[in-house]
């Protein structure tokens, strides 16, 4: 006769074990104990392959009547379709042991060990920084399989929104999703939970770098007056250099700093940049032009026999800092609201189309952008190396004629397509 729960609370233990059957295999096993409600565990037995078997159900009363038996007619179902309860227990416990071990701090710390010699070192060390202050303490110890969009949002993301630090949030929860799919290709987790999270933070209002803009565009009249400011700069030679040359290559600020003088090549006018310190890294070609060229030869009598083009006047083993450029063009009255170094680039790209009318994917080219021809094939570092040459070469002219103020051209609109 089946079980009840009055007939199993009024249950009394006795001398010896003792089964009280429910029926379709399952029990309640009473063991012989002193201690009222203690000592009742439900059991089930089955056949599988022939052979008896036994599987724990759980202990009365944490596990009442109808769980019981709910779990009972799951085992039965794996039963019909071939699988033995007690295997597919050892695989569950077995895979959760695995999850557990696989936390979002253990699986993020094995995606970022994976970075190395794939992003810079300054760029793993910021990485690692947000995780071990915003991550690792809200779900570092979070199995990466259960993390779901909610937890991430509420635990991790508004927190770091609601002190104001946007750009900051929208990285975290970019990284997030690189260490999900790490994991998702490693069979540790089924998606990347992050994807569901977008829309969900505030939007970032983006600013130009500050590159001498007038309703918008790069002012060219502005630009000739910082050549000018440049020509008059009465500080560290080396710094000058640097100020005067980064107009002409419109490079990274980062990529100029580094430069070593292995890397220039006079004759040929060209410098190679290596793979490891471009941001695609991806090996680049600058052309050098005439004005370039000239600047290049003063500074080789003053840093030629070093390794850098701009050592740090405190140590000739390494570069000038990611501060000195714009420390140097505060001192000329550019603060940053109006102009720091980086601006180059974007000065170069507008007045290279809108004045110089110059195709696109040539002037992308020689910022090193990733661009692709018409099948899709990427432009290595020696694409439309005689077209940029002679781009750089109209450059340097229009830069000498800017700071001369007898080139200063009004912005137009292209009529036709490059």
């Amino acid at each position: 006769m089946p079980l009840t729960d009055m007939k199993i609370r009024n249950a009394k233990p006795t001398a010896k074990p003792r089964k009280m059957f429910d029926g379709d295999g399952l029990y309640l096993l009473i063991s012989p104990t002193q201690k009222p409600g203690r000592g009742k565990s439900w059991r089930f037995k089955y056949f599988f392959d022939g052979k008896e078997k036994l599987l724990s159900m759980g202990s009365y009363p944490e596990i009442g009547l109808a769980e019981a038996r709910s779990r009972r007619d799951q085992a039965r179902k794996l039963i019909a379709n071939g699988i033995d309860p007690a295997k597919e227990r050892q695989r569950q416990k077995r895979e959760r042991a695995a999850q557990i071990a696989n936390t979002v701090e253990l699986v993020a710390k094995e995606w970022l060990h994976r970075q190395e010699g794939v992003l810079a070192p300054k760029t793993i060390y910021r990485i690692e920084r947000r995780l071990a202050n915003d991550v690792y303490p809200a779900i570092g110890s979070t199995p990466i399989a259960d993390l779901v969009a909610k937890e991430i949002l509420e635990k991790v993301l508004r927190p770091i929104e609601d002190r104001g630090t946007l750009e900051t949030a929208h990285r975290v929860r970019g990284t997030l999703s690189q260490i999900m799919r790490y994991g998702v290709a490693c069979g540790l987790c089924e998606r990347d939970a992050t994807v569901d999270l977008r829309g969900a933070l505030k939007p970032i209002q983006r600013k130009h770098r500050a590159a001498l803009d007038s309703e918008g565009i790069p002012d060219p009249a502005k630009v000739g007056a910082l050549l000018r400011a440049i020509d008059g700069f009465d500080g560290n030679p080396t710094v000058k250099a640097a100020l005067r040359l980064h107009p002409l290559v419109a490079t990274r600020p980062g990529e100029l700093r580094h430069a070593e003088w292995t890397e220039i090549d006079l004759d040929q006018a060209l410098w190679s940049i290596p793979a490891g310190r471009m941001k695609m890294k991806n090996p680049h070609i600058v052309p050098l032009s005439p004005q370039a060229l000239t600047i290049l030869r003063e500074l080789q009598q003053i840093t030629g026999k070093g390794t850098y083009l701009f050592p740090s006047s405190r140590s000739a083993a390494r570069p000038i800092s990611d501060n000195t450029l714009n420390a140097a063009l505060r001192r000329m009255g550019y603060d940053g609201t109006e102009f720091v170094s980086h601006g180059w680039r974007a000065i170069f790209r507008t007045l290279a189309d809108e004045v110089l009318q110059e195709r696109i994917d040539i002037i992308e080219a020689q910022l090193a952008h990733q661009v692709s021809d018409a099948l899709g094939r990427a432009y290595n570092r020696t694409s439309f190396l005689k077209e940029r040459r002679a781009l750089m070469n109209r450059w340097g002219s229009y830069l000498d004629g800017l700071k001369n103020a007898t080139k200063v051209i009004s912005l137009v609109k292209r009529t036709g397509s490059n």
